[in-house]
């Protein structure tokens, strides 16, 4: 931002370079476009007074090409006012620049980003939809501000589970539900394995002998057999994984999210041994009651420590496993195989996992395994877990169906785009069958996405229909009906946007200056994005450039102004529809050209 960098040099004359000043929005535009509170900081840590300061920080800033002259208020404010001049010369390089104004970044970074993750033989359910959404939005911002993204789906297609599937698959299963529903059939086959050995074990657990289930001990022995390359089960296994991808495939193409690769965990199993060899062999890992695990090394205070816990007041060992006692791997030691290769693969900067808040202190432990076990690598890249809340119904506990099942996300989208539909009906029942499906779709698929990416991701969030499809408030309908507002102006007035003069652009109303502010922020705030990884914070100014248009154009006339105001406002009404298109597109929602 150009005041911070003019006040950055001016307190670089103070000795004081240290210090990384904030210029921010007013909350109060009377009082000027922009503030900062450095002085008052400043005047604390040095117990001086904070408007002496601020004086003091107005003699050596020079910012009179494109400020008002300075102002000080309460406590020590530095108010900052625009030039219309030079807010006109802005906004004109902003209409005419492709990118709307972000800049390209100071280091091209390469990403891996790490999101969705379903389990192959389940059906992909609402749990899913935080991940699936919030990881896209991040692969398309990075990508449109100009690092190289990697789209990486690990696929849950490995584990004891497909014991219990084999077995289910060859005693269980009925051929016309698998045909008519893939994964609800497996999905049924499993819970019903898992009920028998459940029941058996019950049965059997009144003697003094550990639980004996005859259906666990045979699906053991399919697991074996497919551990072991048994032709069969590894056919059967590859069909379960050919049918799951394909309905995952049409999740993703409804959501229109994409991947450049969908390893599975499999993939990594021939490097798990290996992986576990070496940790042995640079004592990172050690044997406890026969499993292989990762203690405390000491390095790391004991509140830091993620291999330690505190109980009674007493800090103790939490060891992570890397091998169990019968010799099998488990999440840890593929997620270190898998972090190897894709450094050795794609060497990248950066390796970001979308997961929900509940793995945070498996990630804890893996990243410092990660840190001991190649330290070297791990100098080269930053390893972030981008965590998120849960969703809840609306009477606060965990969103379920009615009869108190697993909302499953295909279920989910066709409720969404339903209930779409019959607003638009209702709204504009004009509309062409073809359309009506088609806007249906973007609308419901579109209100779904932002309610879930407009909150804080670490956050909890009420699911509600009602509130993520209303066409007023902080919601995609709105965004999207404000889009739509903005291209009938210029349907209206017959005028084409790529005639636009825009060598004409003149300011004389407060509305229009505020309104060009605003979009002039759209390169400030989408870098910061990817700072803390939260797409909410462009949700919310895509909401606040909607409300700061309907303000501009309740006060301003457009198509009846005279010029140069016409040709200035539209001119606005053009950038502001591009930048909510161009938000709305990088959070993954679409926009209609009608509603």
């Amino acid at each position: 931002m150009l005041l911070e960098s003019r006040l950055r040099l001016a307190l670089c004359t103070e000795a004081d370079s240290g210090f990384s000043p904030k210029v921010s929005p007013s909350t109060d535009t009377r009082f000027g476009d922009y503030q900062t509170n450095a002085a008052m900081i400043l005047a604390k840590r040095d117990r001086e007074n904070p408007r002496l300061v601020a004086q003091e920080i107005l003699e050596k800033i020079e910012v009179s090409d494109y400020c008002e002259p300075l102002e000080i208020a309460g406590a020590g404010f530095i108010n900052f006012r625009l030039k219309s001049s030079w807010l006109a010369s802005r906004f004109s390089e902003l209409a005419s620049d492709v990118k709307l104004g972000v800049p390209a970044p100071a280091i091209v970074r390469k990403l891996v980003i790490d999101f969705s993750s379903p389990n192959v033989a389940k059906p992909m359910h609402v749990g899913h939809i935080r991940s699936t959404i919030l990881g896209d939005a991040l692969a398309r911002i990075a990508t449109y501000i100009g690092h190289e993204v990697v789209r990486d789906n690990h696929i849950g297609d490995w584990g004891t589970q497909f014991g219990m599937l084999l077995a289910g698959w060859k005693s269980e299963l009925n051929k016309e539900s698998l045909v008519a529903d893939p994964l609800r059939e497996m999905e049924r086959i499993y819970k019903l394995i898992q009920a028998k050995i459940k029941g058996e074990r019950e049965a059997h657990s009144g003697g003094t002998l550990k639980p004996v289930s005859q259906t666990e001990i045979e699906s053991r022995m399919e697991l074996v057999k497919l551990q072991a390359g048994d032709p069969e089960n590894l056919e059967l296994w590859h069909e379960m994984i050919r049918l799951s991808q394909k309905q995952f495939d049409e999740i993703y193409g409804r959501l229109d999210v994409r991947f450049d690769f969908s390893l599975g965990e499999s993939f990594y199993n021939p490097w798990l041994k290996d992986v576990v060899k070496q940790l042995q062999g640079l004592e990172i890992a050690r044997e406890s009651e026969g499993a292989l695990c990762v203690f405390s090394d000491g390095s790391l205070p004991e509140k830091e420590d993620p291999f330690l816990i505190q109980r009674d007041g007493v800090w103790g060992p939490m060891p992570a496993l890397v091998q169990k006692a019968d010799g099998a791997a488990n999440y840890t030691t593929t997620d270190l195989a898998t972090l190897d290769y894709r450094m050795k693969t794609w060497a990248p900067d950066e390796i970001i996992y979308v997961t929900d808040g509940r793995q945070q202190h498996h990630f804890r432990q893996f990243f410092a395994i990660f840190k001991r076990w190649l330290p070297d690598q791990a100098e080269k890249v930053r390893l972030a877990h981008v965590w998120f809340g849960s969703i809840l119904g609306e009477d606060g506990k965990p969103f379920k169906t009615r009869s108190g099942e697993t909302v499953k996300l295909a279920d989910l989208l066709d409720e969404s785009t339903q209930r779409a539909r019959k607003i638009l009906i209702e709204k504009n029942p004009a509309l062409p069958e073809v359309e009506l499906d088609e806007i249906s779709k973007i609308i419901g698929i579109g209100a779904v996405k932002y309610a879930d990416l407009s909150p804080n991701r670490q956050s909890d969030y009420v699911f509600s229909w009602d509130k993520m499809l209303a066409l007023q408030g902080n919601t995609a309908p709105y965004l999207q009906y404000s889009y739509v507002r903005i291209r009938s102006i210029f349907r209206k007035g017959e005028v084409d946007d790529r005639s636009l003069d825009l060598s004409r652009v003149t300011f004389t109303e407060t509305v229009e200056m505020a309104l060009a502010i605003k979009l002039c922020q759209f390169g400030e705030v989408l870098p910061g994005v990817l700072d803390d990884f939260r797409p909410n914070s462009l949700a919310t100014y895509l909401y606040e450039l909607a409300s700061t248009f309907h303000s501009f154009f309740e006060a301003c006339p457009v198509l009846k102004a005279d010029e140069p105001a016409r040709s200035t406002r539209l001119a606005l009404c053009d950038v502001t529809a591009r930048i909510l298109k161009q938000g709305l597109t990088l959070l993954g929602i679409g926009v209609p050209e009608k509603m």
